[in-house]
C-alpha cells in the first residue's frame, strides 16, 4: 500500500507540471551517444510518447555521427572535422543523407511507433522541413570552405505544427535544403537551435552524455540545476564552463534571446531523464533560464 501511495505521490507532484506544460512545444534534440545505447534510446522515446499523451508537443531532432562515421569507415573514408562540423563532401553527403536522412530517421519513427506512440519522419523522402543555406564558417577571420555543410534559416512552420496537433511526433533529421534544391549536412545542435527558435518553442532540451553543467567538470556531484543567463556567462568567463559545453551553452544562450523560455542540458542515458527533468521540482540536470 506505501509503494502505491508513494506512486500516488509521484503522480500529483507531476500533475501541477503537465498542466503548466499541456499544449506547449518542446523541441528535442538527440545525438548519437543516446543512440548507441538501445535501452536508453528506448526508455528517451518513452519519455518523448508520455510527454505527447499528457498534451505535450515534442518535436525531435536528431543527428547520428556514430552511424555515419561507421558508415564511412566502411566505405574506406576517413571522416574528418573542423571546430566540431564534419567537412562533407559529395560522397561523404550521399552516406549523411543515406544514413541519418534515411536509417536513422525511419527507425526512430519505427521505435515510436512500437512502443505506442505516433511518429512522422520528415526527411527528403517524405516532407523536408528544414530550409538552409551554405555554412559560411569564419576562423581566425578566414572563411573555412566545409563543403556541403550548411545552416538552417527557415522551418515549414505550419507542417511541423499540424503533425503536433494532430498528436503525432515530428521526427526530423539535421540536414536541410537550399532554395536551389541542394541538400547540406547540418551540425544536430544548431539545427535543434534554430527549429526551437523559428517555432517559439516554450523549452529545449538537449540529450547529452553528462548530466548538465558542473562546477568541476570531473565530479558529477557538483551539477548545477539551474543558471540565469547571466550566471551562465560568467561561469564561461572564469573557465568554470569550458572546452566542448562552452558551444553548447553558448547555443542555450542564443536561444534564449531569440525568445525560448528555457533550455535544459540532461544525461540522456539515465532511465527517463527527460521526464525527471520536467515534471519534477529538481530535476536532474541544468536548466538555464532568460
Amino acid at each position: 500500500m506505501q509503494d502505491a501511495i508513494q506512486k500516488a505521490d509521484t503522480l500529483i507532484e507531476a500533475l501541477g507540471w503537465i498542466r503548466q506544460f499541456r499544449g506547449k512545444t518542446t523541441v528535442i534534440k538527440l545525438g548519437g551517444s543516446i543512440m548507441k545505447d538501445e535501452d536508453a534510446l528506448r526508455h528517451v522515446l518513452v519519455d518523448i510518447v508520455f510527454m505527447e499523451t499528457v498534451g505535450m508537443r515534442p518535436v525531435l531532432v536528431h543527428g547520428g555521427g556514430a552511424a555515419i562515421s561507421a558508415a564511412m569507415d566502411e566505405a574506406g573514408i576517413a571522416p574528418n572535422f573542423i571546430h566540431g562540423r564534419r567537412v562533407t563532401d559529395q560522397k561523404t553527403l550521399e552516406i549523411v543523407e543515406s544514413v541519418l536522412a534515411g536509417q536513422v530517421n525511419q527507425r526512430l519513427a519505427e521505435l515510436i511507433e512500437e512502443i505506442g506512440g505516433r511518429a512522422m519522419t520528415l526527411n527528403f523522402e517524405s516532407t523536408p522541413v528544414l530550409i538552409g543555406e551554405k555554412l559560411d564558417l569564419q576562423v581566425d577571420g578566414e572563411s573555412v570552405d566545409l563543403g556541403f555543410v550548411g545552416r538552417v534559416t527557415e522551418v515549414e512552420r505550419a507542417v511541423i505544427e499540424n503533425l503536433c496537433y494532430a498528436g503525432t511526433i515530428p521526427v526530423i533529421p539535421s540536414m536541410c535544403l537550399d532554395d536551389q534544391g541542394q541538400k547540406y549536412n547540418v551540425n544536430a545542435d544548431t539545427a535543434a537551435t534554430t527549429v526551437a527558435q523559428l517555432l517559439g518553442a516554450d523549452k529545449l532540451v538537449f540529450l547529452s552524455d553528462v548530466n548538465g553543467v558542473r562546477r568541476d567538470k570531473e565530479d558529477e556531484s557538483t551539477l548545477i540545476n539551474s543558471l540565469s543567463a547571466t550566471e551562465a556567462r560568467e561561469l564561461i568567463a572564469s573557465g568554470v564552463i569550458d572546452s566542448g559545453m562552452i558551444p553548447k551553452v553558448e547555443a542555450c544562450l542564443e536561444t534564449l534571446d531569440r525568445g525560448v523560455q528555457k533550455v535544459h542540458i540532461i544525461d540522456g542515458r539515465i532511465r527517463h531523464s527527460l521526464l525527471l527533468e520536467i515534471y519534477t521540482s529538481s530535476g536532474v540536470g541544468t536548466q538555464i533560464t532568460k
